[in-house]
């Protein structure tokens, strides 16, 4: 007897494809593809399970949110803001943690997409996946938050190289010429392009570019003070640090007092996010802002138009402003 992965592999799609070809709802399905479903279901003789056709109109008035890290202080706010955007709607999340890792993300977008869910919100930061990839070549209706990939999908950004390089080069304005960067695990895209930024604003400032003061975490918080002190006893001592996440500008803070030194007096510490613990440390932390709550709002608005079949005709990258709060770890 067949069954549903038996049809995805004559059809050539996903078996999450197949279940919304099965759902019969109009709106998710390019017609070749729901045809080429139709046909290798005829051929294999395959009678669906009922009760994958059991939600009225294929719809299930759920939405699959996956995030990369629960204990980041950044999706809180980004969960909030597709919560209240669709809860006033009619719908409810699926909340799943990935941890950053693309197996995981495969498994719940495997789960999810056989009729649990209408469609999803990725916030994961990682920098390709063919599970994401198969849904949007599918039709399956796809927000991404914090990521993108070459061709277009339909995303909810900031720009990250000009985050990064106007955050240098607010530091080089304010007087400083030796500046340090702080940069999360280089595979994730965020980081990448935040480091490009600092990179241009120091090499069109005419400062030299030293890859001594590019500091990688690649250990945690334990592995990035011990790195921070280590360029703290260097006798040409940097006179700022950019950190691309607030926390990581905090573990830089805790090194830098530890050594004896005075923020912003000896060093400054310009972050990244404004977390909400950043305003709350001793001195406040000046970071660069991201518009959580609205990138969450408005992803959600976009994947609810999808969804009821009012999505743009080719997809949509949306690039929000940041902005550089000054509080008083800078000079």
């Amino acid at each position: 007897m067949s069954n549903i992965k038996d049809v995805a592999e004559r059809a050539g799609v996903s078996p999450s494809t197949v279940s919304r070809v099965l759902s019969d709802n109009q709106y998710y399905i390019k017609k070749e593809t729901r045809e080429k479903v139709l046909k290798a279901v005829k051929e294999l003789n395959y009678t669906p399970n009922v009760l994958a056709k059991g939600l009225k109109g294929g719809r299930s008035n759920n939405i699959g949110l996956l995030i990369p890290n629960i204990q980041n202080e950044m999706f809180p706010p980004i969960i909030r803001g597709v919560e209240d955007f669709v809860r006033k709607r009619g719908y409810n999340i699926i909340l799943c943690d990935i941890d950053d890792d693309i197996e995981i993300e495969k498994y719940y977008v495997n789960k999810l997409s056989q009729n649990i869910v209408d469609g999803f919100i990725v916030c994961s930061m990682l920098k390709d996946s063919d599970s994401i990839r198969q849904l949007h070549k599918d039709g399956f209706p796809v927000v991404l938050v914090s990521r993108y990939y070459g061709e277009k999908m339909n995303s909810v950004i900031i720009n990250n190289y000009q985050a990064g390089y106007d955050a240098t080069n607010y530091l080089i304005r304010t007087g400083n010429k030796k500046i340090a960067i702080v940069v999360g695990r280089p595979e994730l895209n965020v980081y990448g392009q935040r480091l490009q930024g600092y990179k241009d604003a120091i090499q069109n400032a005419g400062l030299e570019l030293d890859e001594n003061l590019i500091i990688y975490e690649t250990s945690g918080d334990n592995g990035l003070y011990q790195a921070m002190m280590e360029l703290l006893k260097k006798e040409d001592r940097i006179d700022a640090v950019f950190a691309t996440s607030d926390p990581k500008a905090i573990v830089t803070m805790k090194a830098i007092m530890d050594y004896g030194l005075k923020i912003p007096d000896d060093i400054s510490v310009l972050g990244f996010d404004n977390i909400a613990v950043s305003t709350l440390l001793n001195p406040p932390l000046s970071t660069v802002s991201q518009p959580f709550y609205q990138m969450g709002s408005l992803a959600a608005k976009k994947l609810l138009n999808i969804i009821n079949g009012h999505g743009p005709a080719e997809p949509v990258i949306d690039m929000l402003d940041t902005e550089i709060i000054i509080r008083k770890t800078t000079k």
